[in-house]
């Protein structure tokens, strides 16, 4: 009867989604382009060799996640072909920059048992993997109708998710019935998915996926370069990656503070949504800080004071520039965001207190020392001084941290091994 109801309201809402669309393609074009695919139809597009695999990662954090998952795929079995998709164009565009060609994408179409069909007749997957947490009722009905294996690997349950759920828990056991093996990420989320009914005989807590993060020589390399051709190889640099509305503006009075004192420090500003970009722009024009767009790929100047991370895909290579991270999403309660990038590069950490997004990551942090941890301006420009007046000190919290990365490190083979069974 839910599902019934779900049904009709997912077509009655159509008009809406469209306009929406539309207007949100005012501030990120990508949003109007490929509109077709979001309901299934692949005109002039290649079609997929069959009996290959779907992995869909909503967004740029779940295809971070996924790509050494998918890269041990196509080293272990070669000749599978793999499609991607994703529902944002920013999680377009990280699939592109790390696979290129290499496998099929596609945005998931809406969840319309028509969009559906049609999906699954263009893809004919011989199995179906989400990354983290993505339900959707027609979706996994039709893939459980086609008798093809549905799995949610580093499967994440957020509280938020938890307590809705919780409210149609009984509506949902059909759904949950559908899904053959979730693989979590962590206690926390394997607990949630149990409250709601999931049987424990087909869930697995095999560890975060982000953990079992690796900087490449490659990469090294590259922020060699990158370092060398913007000319900011003798700067003091900190980062603020993955910002969100109202935390730019805390962050900049912060730096202009932190500029009295540390005449040569550089900080490279990253809001987490393109649509943002312009946004920030003119919140650095209004602010008169001098800044340079890395989009415009040109060396910061001696007197510029912030580099605008206004890029896709360069996530990683941004923390490699810096001496010190600062994880946004967490001044403000959005929850934060995944803080083991930076800590790749063995770099301090300082997050606001509002992680609840990671729990499990952040307690062990915490932990052993491995996270700064602030409430206001004042107190993230004194972490950054005590960080810049005090390297050993930056050292230890930098080691600290690596050290929760390396030890629970081991999730990415935990999944290779159990999800075999479908791949072979």
């Amino acid at each position: 009867m839910l599902r019934c109801l779900y049904i009709l309201l997912s077509y009655l809402i159509q008009p809406f989604v469209l306009v929406f669309m539309w207007r949100r393609g005012f501030l990120q074009p990508e949003y109007r382009y490929r509109l077709c695919e979001r309901y299934a139809f692949y005109k002039n597009l290649k079609k997929p060799l069959s009996k290959g695999i779907v992995i869909h990662a909503a967004s740029v954090g779940e295809v971070i996640a996924a790509t050494p998952l998918i890269k041990k795929i196509k080293e272990y079995y070669p000749q599978l072909p793999i499609t991607i998709t994703t529902v944002t164009p920013t999680g377009s565009s990280r699939v592109k920059a790390a696979f290129g060609n290499e496998v099929y994408h596609f945005y998931l179409p809406y969840d319309l048992p028509d969009a559906v069909k049609r999906f699954l007749n263009f893809v004919e997957p011989k199995l179906f993997i989400v990354i983290e947490t993505e339900l959707w009722p027609n979706l996994i009905h039709q893939i459980h109708t086609r008798k093809i294996p549905f799995v949610i690997a580093n499967a994440r349950l957020s509280p938020r998710s938890a307590k809705r759920y919780g409210w149609i828990k009984s509506q949902l056991q059909p759904m949950l019935n559908e899904i053959d093996l979730i693989l979590a990420q962590d206690k926390v989320s394997a607990d949630r998915y149990l409250a709601l009914g999931f049987n424990p005989d087909n869930l697995i807590n095999t560890g975060n996926l982000k953990f079992d993060l690796e900087v490449t020589p490659e990469l090294r390399n590259k922020i060699i370069e990158t370092k060398n051709e913007l000319h900011i190889g003798q700067r003091l640099i900190w980062i603020a990656g993955s910002t969100h509305e109202g935390e730019e503006k805390i962050i900049l009075e912060a730096h202009q503070q932190l500029l009295n004192k540390y005449k040569n420090l550089l900080l490279i500003l990253v809001p987490r949504h393109p649509e943002r970009f312009e946004e920030v722009e003119n919140l650095l024009k209004k602010t008169q800080i001098s800044y340079v767009k890395r989009s415009n790929k040109q060396e910061v100047l001696q007197n510029s004071e912030v580099l605008l991370g206004d890029t896709m895909g360069e996530m990683m290579l941004l923390y490699g520039l810096a001496q010190i991270a600062f994880i946004g999403g967490s001044l403000v309660k959005h929850g934060g965001h995944n803080p083991l990038e930076p800590i790749a590069f063995k770099i301090p950490v300082i997050s606001g207190r509002h992680t609840f997004n990671f729990p499990e990551v952040f307690t062990k942090l915490r932990n052993v020392n491995g996270v700064i941890e602030i409430e206001n301006k004042q107190q993230l420009i004194k972490a950054v001084s005590k960080l810049l007046d005090n390297p050993e000190f930056g050292r230890e919290i930098g080691h600290a941290g690596f050290s929760v990365l390396k030890e629970n490190q081991g999730a990415l083979a935990r999944h290779l091994d159990l999800l075999a069974h479908y791949l072979k």
